[in-house]
């Protein structure tokens, strides 16, 4: 399941066999602070909620005392929910309801407010901040620009620019001993890494980068499926879909017969389904060759490949599975009043997004439309220009021809 970024040398195989032995001699002490952050921003969608779940309690399990860090103030710095502080503190509520209710366990985890926790100890975190900002230069920061869903490429705001100092503030001031946060989060990681180096600090903080599952429908701009956003709805599952919005998604998902590499339906079986049931059953006719039931990925895995197992019997089953995971939560928000309540501020605030959204989209064409006349008449300029240079010229070439004949005569 992890991946640890330690130093490029390292084969996969010998990562994973440290992973083993970090868990099973390190993590099973008291002592071990485990830490991940998230912005609170936009819905939740399953990689965010059970493959989190998953990993926390494997985390907690093994005896490491896991901290989230809701990074509202990050989330405010990276201009979600249009930098409204309010806005996004409803959401980080909103993600914890959702992480209660998926079956988290909360016994070992701790939820802390970075707005909150920074201004208590300003006094050694900012310090902090600016020596990492000191040492660092321009081009290595925007280097970790992909934590924010950023590309080295973009124009950001000195906002962002400053966010990954925080970031990297934030592994030494929770004085984690892991970080285990998503393979996109890897690079401000690795300067947490450096920093050390510079600073001449150990033993260094553990990078235990988990997977990033992959989106459901295909890259229509490439052959592989593209990655999973919120930004596109029909690419994910949320926590709060409905079981028609999660058949149809599922339906339409990319999963193509006999191909493994990136396919999103057995990444949902590998990391979302056999790891949360001890097995799973795909129903089929009889004259399909009966009921099929799975207690490991690997044989479903190798009965896709042969084709004994086809994406129209899998799809059915990885949709009653997913449903599943889902019920527990879409029961909280319905019986729990605080939780109903919370949804209905998120659903408010979705819909407010979504028509600043729509007016900011009005604008760019109002201004595209704009640009596009202001050209159109800059075109038709030189026309005029040069017919009125055409008749002047006209007109003194006349005035010159009458003076040369008088001349003559």
């Amino acid at each position: 399941l992890f991946f640890l970024v330690i130093r490029r040398r390292h084969t996969r195989a010998a990562l994973v066999s440290w992973a083993r032995r970090f868990v099973q001699e390190t993590v099973s002490t008291q002592s071990t602070w485990v830490y991940d952050g998230f912005e609170p921003s936009g819905r939740m969608h399953i990689a965010q909620g059970i493959f989190k779940k998953l990993n926390v309690n494997r985390m907690t399990r093994a005896g490491g005392i896991f901290t989230f860090w809701i990074a509202d103030w990050f989330a405010m710095l990276n201009h979600k929910m249009g930098g409204d502080i309010t806005k996004i503190q409803t959401l980080g509520k909103y993600f914890i309801e959702i992480w209660k209710a998926c079956g988290m366990d909360l016994k070992n985890v701790k939820f802390l407010w970075a707005s909150e926790e920074i201004n208590k100890n300003a006094v050694t975190y900012w310090p902090r901040v600016l020596d990492i900002a000191m040492r660092n230069n321009l081009t290595r920061i925007t280097k970790c620009c992909q934590i924010m869903g950023r590309k080295e490429q973009d124009t950001l705001f000195a906002s962002q620019i400053f966010y990954p100092c925080m970031q990297c503030s934030d592994i030494f001031h929770l004085k984690a001993d892991v970080c285990q946060l998503g393979l996109d989060q890897r690079k401000v990681n690795v300067l947490a890494i450096e920093y050390c180096d510079m600073i001449g600090k150990t033993p260094k903080p553990v990078i235990v980068s988990h997977h990033m599952i992959l989106g459901l429908q295909q890259d229509p701009n490439s052959s592989e499926p593209m990655k999973m956003s919120k930004s596109n709805p029909d690419a994910a599952i949320f926590m709060e879909d409905s079981c028609e919005q999660v058949a149809s998604k599922i339906k339409k998902a990319y999963c193509p017969p006999g191909i493994v590499k990136l396919n999103p339906i057995l990444e949902y079986v590998k990391y979302l389904i056999l790891p949360s049931f001890d097995e799973m059953i795909v129903e089929r006719k009889p004259e399909h060759g009966g009921n099929s039931s799975y207690k490991n990925y690997e044989a479903l895995e190798k009965d896709y490949v042969s084709g004994a197992l086809h994406p129209g019997d899998l799809k059915p089953a990885v949709i009653k599975y997913v449903n599943m995971l889902l019920e527990p939560v879409r029961q909280h928000f319905k019986n729990d009043e605080y939780a109903r309540n919370l949804l209905q501020q998120v659903d408010q605030l979705r819909i407010q997004q979504e028509q600043e959204k729509a007016k900011e989209k009005e604008k760019a064409k109002a201004k595209e439309k704009a640009e596009k006349e202001k050209e159109q008449v800059k075109e038709k300029e030189p026309v005029k220009e040069e017919k009125k240079a055409s008749a002047q010229n006209f007109k003194f070439l006349k005035i010159y021809s009458k003076k040369k004949k008088k001349k003559k005569k």
